[in-house]
């Protein structure tokens, strides 16, 4: 099979298309034929070197969408032919083994559902983490990309003001989603503090923002990092995922209810992977990036 590979760590050069071996099922797994895999930051991070567990050469991704072609040992409600979407390891490639899936809704297609699954964790994980409940204001910097856009979503759904910072051009996408926005760039926190009280934080994007997230918020407690690695002043990073299945099945759920749709901003080949991973790390993001298998 194909299979997007790294043999060194570096910049979005080191990434290599090539034929591998195909993986297979365990216990408790599937495998999936690959029709698309979603594109992280944290997959250009582990390519950069910042997680310590990767030995090279290794392969790159953890979501994906496709067709289920083996059940490992197990495993019950889920039969060959299934599409899913789900997490596992080694997703830019034409076969891949999920640990966690869920079955696709019907009206998602599979680079739509590719996008989901670390997003939708991430996002559901910080909102619980940052202790905003209905009645508050969340201030979500960097709002517009995958997981700002999850974020928004689920935040108005349960009854949560927010504020998002965004670039221009993304101004409309998050009033859109129910967002009160306002650019970053000089005097930002000054332009949020004009929208209302903020009670609780999110850094999505690791832009340098923390103090005035702390000051804005009066509690380095109430502000959640997620791209900042080393945030200052008491902020906390959270990096460490929680259950996916709930993830997932909270995704289908609010899918299935029209209550979320994040678009696919790009999508790309397997050979495209090295662009993919440049433009992800460009930001300015609207939605998600793909690959296409």
């Amino acid at each position: 099979m194909k299979k997007v590979i790294f043999a060194e760590f570096g910049g979005p050069d080191v990434l290599h298309l090539v034929d591998a071996e195909e993986p297979h099922a365990g216990p408790g797994q599937i495998r999936v034929a690959v029709r698309a895999a979603g594109v992280n930051p944290v997959d250009w991070r582990i390519r950069e070197g910042q997680s310590l567990e990767i030995e090279l050469p290794s392969g790159v991704g953890l979501d994906a969408a496709g067709v289920v072609d083996e059940v490992g040992e197990g495993i019950d409600g889920v039969e060959v032919g299934d599409h899913v979407f789900g997490k596992g390891t080694d997703t830019y490639a034409e076969f891949a083994v999920l640990s966690a899936w869920a079955r696709m809704p019907e009206r998602l297609t599979f680079d739509e559902a590719a996008g989901y699954p670390s997003v939708m964790e991430t996002a559901l994980r910080i909102i619980r983490e940052v202790g905003v409940g209905p009645g508050q204001t969340l201030l979500v910097s960097g709002a517009s990309g995958g997981v700002g856009s999850a974020v928004l979503q689920i935040a108005r759904h349960r009854g949560i003001t927010v504020i998002g910072t965004a670039g221009a051009a993304n101004q409309d996408y998050l009033r859109g989603l129910g967002a009160l926005a306002t650019t970053y760039g000089e005097g930002w926190a000054d332009r949020v503090r004009r929208l209302g009280r903020v009670d609780a934080a999110l850094d999505l994007a690791g832009s340098g923002v923390i103090r005035e997230l702390v000051e804005l918020t009066g509690d380095p407690q109430r502000v959640i990092s997620i791209a900042d690695l080393a945030p200052a002043l008491g902020v906390r990073f959270s990096g460490v995922a929680g259950s996916m299945p709930d993830a997932l099945a909270e995704t289908v759920d609010l899918i299935t209810r029209r209550k979320l749709h994040i678009p696919v901003a790009k999508s790309y080949t397997l050979a495209e992977a090295a662009a993919a991973h440049a433009d992800s790390q460009a930001g300015h993001t609207r939605g998600r990036r793909v690959l296409l298998v």
